[in-house]
């Protein structure tokens, strides 16, 4: 029911966009999430934003270089990665939780609904 696009090859340094369509979802009742994983490691949360309030929370490494923002009205969410390198070499999925819960408490556990992940790749 959520559906990423926006992965790929990119080079060291550039930019990389990733979407979420969520097109049966009233996504403003939703809390939504980035996640990422790498091959043989455990999948982990980059970013959330909460859905009663825009204000986005960020894994500490993630801080600066990851933006997460959401349109409810079309039922997207977005990350975007500035200045990749090679380490953002990793499958990414979005999540989504139907609740009013702050997402800063939420866990892996606590979604719901995912995506089926988008690989992306960063050639140095």
């Amino acid at each position: 029911q959520l559906v990423e696009s926006g992965g790929g090859f990119v080079h060291n340094g550039e930019s990389l966009a990733l979407s979420c369509s969520a097109p049966n979802f009233m996504l403003e009742y939703y809390a939504v999430a980035w996640f990422r994983q790498a091959p043989g490691k455990e999948r982990e949360q980059i970013a959330c934003m909460s859905s009663t309030d825009v204000t986005a929370h960020y894994l500490d490494s993630a801080e600066g270089r990851f933006t997460i923002s959401r349109d409810n009205d079309k039922k997207m969410f977005y990350l975007q990665i500035d200045s990749v390198n090679p380490a953002d070499t990793d499958i990414y999925y979005c999540a989504a939780r139907m609740t009013q819960r702050p997402c800063a408490r939420m866990r892996q556990r606590n979604y719901d609904y995912w995506g089926q992940g988008t690989p992306a790749n960063v050639s140095s």
